[in-house]
């Protein structure tokens, strides 16, 4: 087929470079109108269930919606596992699927499973809601809004109905999610002396408000020929609306509202606090649609920004944008990708012109690289996949491998043509025969070379999960770039070389190779000499590599550097809002001492439409950074002596989208996470702050902490059933009664501002100051008599659960921590050592550990068994090609000799054995042995013609060692400015492997010139019954 791709392509040149422009000009609009993100979509399929159970502990969350929501959960199809949180007031259940089941799919499912459960669930609770899709990376960014002008409850209704309205607006954006201010309502504040006066129960105040204030539908009327709709309007507006409310007549005088309570315009209670540089703020988070463009939604929200500004200006608003944007990551990730790959190129056309030596050459390689560049764009596209840091990485990885294909027909045609210079003129065959002939002859070793780099990838496309999600579409990139270059090499170069190299040919070889070739004979033939040098040679690299490999920790994934940081901080629970929030200001400060913050935005305790459990006792800090020279080590441990000044504060610092990784992969945002599984809370409390204690001082350990999960002081109001009947009151009923006189209830709310305003009954403030003065409240009776809460209800104090964290139906409490200063997996060895050595457990607890070290665990393990098979499928490759199981051995001994460079890179790249440096490894190998492949052909087919076996290699070495170095030096090339790129934004998983597979290449192909020749000589076997390929005819 490729003989027949190579006839056509040169009997239809025009076709072919019409062809070849086509795909510049359509490929380049493409490229340019891509879809940009910062990484592929890594979110395992999760559906969020949030339950509102406002007035509940976080034991009767747990037991009365928990429970049965687990329940109903449990048993889907694909579900993977099951995490939930409950808190005073709110259930999370978290349901995590297959990696291969679509979000669409798994919220149907659970939406399914949720309708079956009936009347399990309390009726004064809330409908369960399933929370909006988003992904991993969905929070885009952070908006900081401050005001001089305005009290913090009209900043918070502004926001609420001007500028989180407009965003929701915004195409792409999922959620927007806002912290700080005060929620403004309308309280009812009644009056229990005046209540009895008039003899009204709390529910005949709840029944006036539920039926006082509504419009109604009043049809229409006809009049004249004329139609007009009737509006009935009787709905409340404002104070004196309200209070003027009727609840009852008495004696045919109407009691309004106003008479027995306060009606005022107040703040609701709050269980969070928003800041900006450690002053007051409203913290808005911005979360985009799963699938969503981030740079094109940041860009529309930035748009929509601009537009509200000259208004929000003119009322001394000020919204601050320099906080956590996920699009700076990108655009310098992105940016950093683009670089590299035109260094690349630039680097490789240079280096093809030395040695070519002119510039028509030098064209006809370089042309490969934008071409198949773009082939590779507009396959990804049609694939559905982005243009990100992997699949940028992949082709930056490849951009030193496509040139090769074209490097070696190049060559070969060169020479061709130089021969047929020299032949008489009757004698010479065409140009388009002579360039169908070289081209022909080199092309198993081009397509063998082609197939043996696209094995070394293929295993990425059969990983799974996280690594799968993450790398698949980097071995996609990357094996669509080298197909693209094949076809290429195939069809464009030989078109190329039949019009422009034959005008070059007489000018001889390149002085380069001259000076190469002239070099490199003598030291060839004293090893062709002395091939027991050459073994003790390749032993010795070999040893030395594998002995290098063995000193190497291991991770998962490098760090990222994303010019950002969240850091989480708490106190303890039971902590109030207020000294909470203090807490948190005083980090803010500490953190601004650092002269590479730009900005914090802080939000402590938790927003009231978020589907996190945070206590008023947590804190989240988005910090925004700029680079000052300090490494990145440097500053985390300068910002940790920082934030360890602030008393009573215990933290852990992480970056925004690494701890969202791993937050999906262990429930919590550190790196390590050590579960505590159990039933009883006091004994996994217990035995959590054991493995605290125990690890504590682990090398390497940073940013310890347990779960904050402790008893916190409750009031326990136990109504006496008999003793409420006796007043004429159920104990439901009493229950409702005591609930609204302290927390109160919302019977109607009121339309003003384009918005609803809620409408709050409940006893004043000074109710709620004590124990005694909760005993002591007077809730009206259906006698109209006031009694005391302590004549039908006991109250006392007690202590209970601040949350009650869940994983696979049981209980758990965690200790997380954060690594620095050394490697994951040696960490996690030696904790895992310390827990089993130290802490004796009993039968009713467990422990289990979570991180990225078990995505890496699962990776290596898949790669190594895939990369054995595709080292077979290297060695089948180069059998079929070359022929013999001696050569075919000798060829592969490329393998361990390549070991060696590819360690002083892991070295160079941190001294850490990552799933990125494991690939480079891999890739390397199938590198190393293209090498082979072009020097054992061509002294097959020098020996089939009757050259002795030395002689035969002797020029094999000599004629291959032009194209071998400029495959390799180019490929080399093409990676060096990736290397260099180590630990810039969007090149940490690329620079490792990048610096693999470029001192792998060097120790492989020195080492290859000068091991394998003497081992073909001696040991290379007979070549009967090989055969040369014959060129097709050209018709």
């Amino acid at each position: 087929m490729i003989n027949a791709l190579l006839r056509l392509s040169l009997q239809n040149r025009w076709l072919v470079l019409a062809a070849a422009g086509a795909l510049v000009v359509f490929g380049s609009y493409r490229a340019a109108n891509a879809k940009v993100d910062v990484f592929p979509d890594l979110t395992a399929p999760r559906v969020t269930i949030v339950t509102e159970a406002t007035g509940m502990a976080a034991e009767e969350v747990e037991t009365l919606v928990t429970f049965p929501l687990e329940t109903a959960v449990n048993g889907t199809a694909g579900l993977r596992r099951v995490r939930s949180a409950s808190a005073p007031g709110i259930s999370l259940v978290w349901a995590e699927f297959d990696w291969d089941t679509s979000d669409s799919v798994a919220r149907q499912r659970i939406t399914e499973r949720l309708q079956t459960l009936g009347d399990a669930l309390p009726p004064e609770v809330e409908a369960p809601t399933l929370a909006p899709p988003s992904s991993v990376m969905g929070e885009v960014l952070f908006l900081a809004v401050t005001s001089d002008h305005l009290s913090e409850m009209e900043l918070r209704r502004l926001v609420d109905v001007d500028l989180r309205r407009r965003l929701l607006a915004v195409r792409g954006v999922s959620q927007v999610i806002a912290q700080g201010g005060e929620v403004r309502q309308y309280q009812v504040l009644l009056d229990p002396q005046r209540m009895e006066a008039y003899g009204f129960t709390i529910e005949d105040v709840v029944h006036a408000l539920e039926g006082g204030s509504q419009n109604a539908p009043g049809g229409w009327v006809v009049a004249q020929e004329q139609e007009s709709v009737v509006r009935v309007l009787g709905r409340s507006h404002g104070t004196d609306d309200l209070g003027g409310l009727v609840v009852a007549t008495r004696d045919s005088v109407p009691i309004r509202l106003a008479q027995i309570a306060e009606v005022r315009v107040g703040a609701a209670p709050r269980r969070g606090t928003g800041s900006y540089n450690g002053e007051p703020a409203i913290v808005l988070r911005v979360a985009k649609q799963p699938g969503a463009d981030t740079l094109a939604v940041t860009a529309e929200v930035d748009r929509a920004l601009d537009e509200l500004e000259p208004s929000l200006a003119a009322r001394g608003v000020v919204v601050h944008r320099d906080t956590f944007r996920q699009a700076n990551f990108i655009e310098r990730a992105v940016n950093n990708l683009v670089e590299v790959l035109r260094d690349g190129a630039i680097l490789v056309i240079v280096l093809l012109f030395l040695f070519l030596w002119s510039w028509r050459p030098t064209i006809i390689s370089g042309v490969a690289i934008p071409l198949s560049l773009l082939a590779a764009v507009l396959v990804l596209e049609a694939l559905g996949l982005t243009l990100d840091t992997m699949t940028l990485g992949g082709l930056a990885i490849a951009v030193g491998e496509l040139v090769d294909d074209a490097i070696v027909d190049v060559e070969n045609v060169s020479r061709r043509l130089r021969e047929r210079e020299e032949m008489p003129e009757s004698a010479r065959p065409t140009v388009v025969a002579t360039v169908l002939a070289a081209s022909t002859e080199v092309r198993s070793s081009i397509v063998s070379a082609t197939a043996i780099l696209g094995l070394v990838f293929l295993p990425l496309l059969f990983l799974t999960g996280l690594e799968g999600r993450l790398l698949r579409p980097l071995g996609i990139a990357f094996l669509v770039a080298i197909g693209a270059s094949l076809l290429v090499a195939v069809t464009v170069t030989p078109v190329l070389c039949s019009y422009m190299l034959p005008k070059s040919v007489a000018k001889g070889e390149p002085p380069v190779i001259r000076w190469l070739v002239r070099g490199y004979r003598p030291v060839l033939r004293v090893l062709l000499a002395r091939p027991w040098s050459a073994v003790s040679l390749a032993l010795f690299v070999a040893f030395a590599g594998a002995a290098g490999l063995m000193g190497f920790g291991r991770s998962f994934l490098p760090s990222f550097n994303e010019g950002s940081l969240t850091i989480g901080c708490s106190t303890l629970p039971g902590t109030s809002l207020s000294q909470s929030d203090e807490l948190g200001a005083m980090a803010e400060r500490a953190l601004l001492r650092d002269p590479a913050v730009v900005s914090t935005a802080r939000r402590t305790g938790r927003a009231e439409r978020d589907e996190h459990v945070m206590g008023v006792e947590s804190t989240e800090i988005e910090v925004s950074l700029r680079e000052d020279g300090r490494s990145r080590e440097e500053r985390f441990a300068d910002i940790r002596a920082l934030l360890s000044a602030v008393p009573g504060l215990s933290f852990e610092i992480g970056q925004p989208i690494s701890h969202r990784i791993d937050h999906m992969i262990s429930g919590q945002r550190s790196a390590l996470a050590i579960k505590v599984v159990g039933d009883h809370l006091p004994e996994l409390r217990r035995y959590a702050r054991e493995v605290n204690d125990v690890i504590a001082s682990t090398p390497g350990l940073v940013d310890l902490r347990v779960e904050q999960s402790v008893d916190v002081p409750q009031l326990v109001v136990r109504i006496d059933p008999d003793a409420a009947a006796s007043y004429g009151l159920s104990a439901g009923h009493a229950a409702e009664d005591v609930s609204t006189a302290l927390w109160g209830t919302v019977p109607m709310r009121v339309y003003e501002d384009s918005t609803t305003t809620d409408v709050v009954v409940r006893f004043p403030d000074d109710v709620r100051e004590d124990l005694e003065t909760v005993r002591s409240m007077r809730v009206p009776t259906p006698s109209g008599a006031l009694v005391p809460v302590r004549a039908f209800a006991s109250v006392q104090r007690d202590a209970g659960p601040n949350f009650i964290m869940r994983e696979d139906v049981r209980r758990r409490i965690m200790v997380s921590a954060n690594v620095a200063g050394a490697d994951l997996r040696s960490v996690y060895e030696e904790v895992r050592r310390r827990v089993t050595e130290q802490v004796d457990l009993p039968d009713t607890v467990h422990v289990t550990y979570s991180g990225q070290f078990e995505s890496e665990e699962s990776a290596t393990m898949r790669l190594l068994l895939l990369g054995l098979f595709a080292i077979l499928g290297i060695a089948l490759v180069v059998g079929a090609t070359i022929g013999g199981v001696r050569r075919t051995l000798i060829v592969l001994i490329n393998l361990p000799l390549s070991l060696a460079g590819g360690v002083i890179g892991v070295y160079v790249a941190g001294g850490v054995l990552s799933v990125a440096t494991t690939i480079g490894f891999i890739t390397l190998f199938g590198i190393a042995t293209r090498n082979g492949i072009l020097l054992a052909t061509r002294a097959g087919d020098l020996e089939v013609s009757g050259v002795p076996r030395a002689e035969a290699v002797e020029q094999s070495a000599t004629e291959r060692l032009a194209p071998i170095l400029m495959t390799a030096v180019t490929a080399a090339l093409g990676l060096l400015p990736l290397s260099l790129a180590l630990g810039e934004p969007g090149s940490e998983i690329q620079a490792p492997m990048a610096l693999v597979i470029l001192f792998g290449l060097i120790t492989s192909t020195a080492l290859n010139m000068l091991v394998v020749p003497p081992l073909l000589a001696r040991w290379g076997g007979s070549t009967r019954g090989r055969t040369t390929m014959a060129p097709p005819a050209m018709e």
